[in-house]
């Protein structure tokens, strides 16, 4: 077994000990990307999403953001470890001029929404 095996099978068993620690799997949604769906009204166009984007994106705390124009859905991930009050997501999005229908936080990334997303009709 080389050095860089060795290595990469310690970091998978000390994972494997935190997460029994935590009585938590390692697929569990506890490790999964923090992210927000975001029901937005009055998002019309590209400018009006890539001004939703631009404030959110600004945020300390924001990995990845993106926008649904067809199905008014913003998402919204944040950082590993980062955490955010809902009010101030809500707070960034209706000082951009929009409404916000509905804030749901869920354990996927801004990727696994997209696609969730181009699957519906």
């Amino acid at each position: 077994m080389n050095f860089i095996s060795l290595k990469a099978t310690r970091l998978s068993l000390a994972s494997a000990l935190v997460c029994a620690a935590l009585g938590v799997g390692l697929s569990s949604p506890a490790l999964a990307a923090t992210s927000y769906k975001i029901g937005v009204n009055g998002m019309v166009c590209s400018f009006c999403a890539q001004g939703i984007e631009k404030r959110l994106s600004a945020m300390p705390q924001t990995a990845a953001v993106f926008i649904d124009l067809k199905q008014r859905i913003v998402a919204m991930e944040l950082k590993p470890g980062a955490t955010v009050d809902e009010q101030l997501i809500k707070k960034e999005i209706i000082d951009s001029g929009y409404d916000v229908t509905q804030i749901e936080r869920v354990g996927q990334s801004v990727k696994e929404i997209q696609q969730s997303l181009k699957s519906k009709p």
